[in-house]
């Protein structure tokens, strides 16, 4: 039988498939995420995500004006302290690390990108976890709360557009939203982590941030297996006051990502985290996979999946590849 249909006309040149392309991948549509390490003298790699370091104050304003440049549409700050303590106090210092990065960035870049904040403790608290621990050892999620509105204001004053509430605590999009309403801080903008996984793909990040975490977060972080769980959480942080909402990681769980998206009156945010960078870049480091095309294909399948941005550490690289 002479074929009916013949789809391979829609793929006979480039032109032809530019033309009929269904998802498109924009240097606007990435996030670059960073990090600063407080007295770090140059910048340190990370060995575990070849390409990526620690920044120090000098080379970060440096790498974000070029990451700006090249188009990328935001900036996630992480920072590393020096010290840590069991209540994470350096998140809420105005000299703390993060908080003098985001200064130095803003001062450097005013409204030119969008400038995103860590809203978290774990990098600063001398147990790992991302909040304060009660007598038992046990994250304490109200105690937390009341750490992260100070934090959330400190971190808006310092410069941030948006702040990036990643704890996974109950409420606390709606204590950030109040705090920084008082705080007559109404512009900020809440990118609500609102369904981060308890995941084995954070591994290199740990390394990233000098986790100091012993056991896991299964307490707060959601389990792998659930999905309607995770559509639950983004509701709560819509009704709490969320611009944007995230979905943490993204290729283990590109099918969150597209419930979230058909659901979602807000914008949804993916994070191509840590050990999805760090697979992609042993396997090219090996000669087993094509690197640009690789990377340009997990990008779009989360695009294709309903983000409309994602963090990638690929982000400054990518921008320019795209047409």
């Amino acid at each position: 039988m002479f074929p009916e249909h013949r789809p391979r006309r829609l793929r006979t040149t480039p032109a032809m498939r530019r033309l009929v392309g269904e998802t498109t991948l924009r240097p606007r549509q990435l996030i670059l995420p960073m990090f600063v390490a407080e007295g770090a003298d140059a910048p340190r790699s990370i060995s575990s995500m070849p390409g990526v370091v620690q920044h120090t104050r000098d080379s970060l304003r440096k790498a974000a004006v070029e990451a700006v440049r090249a188009g990328v549409g935001g900036l996630m700050i992480f920072g590393v302290p020096e010290k840590r303590d069991a209540v994470g106090s350096g998140a809420i210092d105005e000299n703390g690390i993060l908080n003098v990065a985001l200064r130095d960035l803003r001062a450097e870049l005013g409204d030119s990108t969008v400038l995103m904040a860590d809203t978290c403790l774990d990098e600063f608290t001398d147990h790992g976890h991302c909040g304060v621990l009660d007598a038992d050892g046990g994250v304490d999620n109200d105690a937390t709360l009341r750490v992260y509105a100070e934090m959330g204001v400190a971190q808006a004053e310092a410069g941030a557009h948006l702040l990036g509430p990643s704890g996974m605590m109950d409420g606390q999009v709606g204590v950030i939203r109040s705090a920084l309403d008082q705080a007559g801080l109404t512009e900020i903008g809440i990118l609500a982590y609102s369904a981060k996984y308890a995941s084995a793909f954070y591994g290199p990040f740990r390394e990233a941030v000098d986790s100091q975490l012993k056991g896991d977060r299964k307490t707060y972080q959601q389990d792998p297996g659930n999905a309607r769980e995770a559509l639950h959480e983004v509701e709560l942080d819509i009704a709490e006051g969320a611009d944007m909402i995230m979905i943490k990681p993204a290729l283990s769980y590109l099918d969150v990502i597209r419930a979230a998206a058909d659901m979602s009156p807000v914008p949804v945010a993916a994070y191509n985290i840590s050990g999805e960078y760090a697979m992609v870049e042993a396997a090219a480091a090996n000669g087993w996979l094509d690197r640009e095309r690789t990377i340009l294909e997990v990008l779009t399948s989360i695009r294709r999946a309903g983000a409309d941005m994602i963090l990638t550490y690929w982000a400054a690289e990518a921008a320019p590849w795209l047409d």
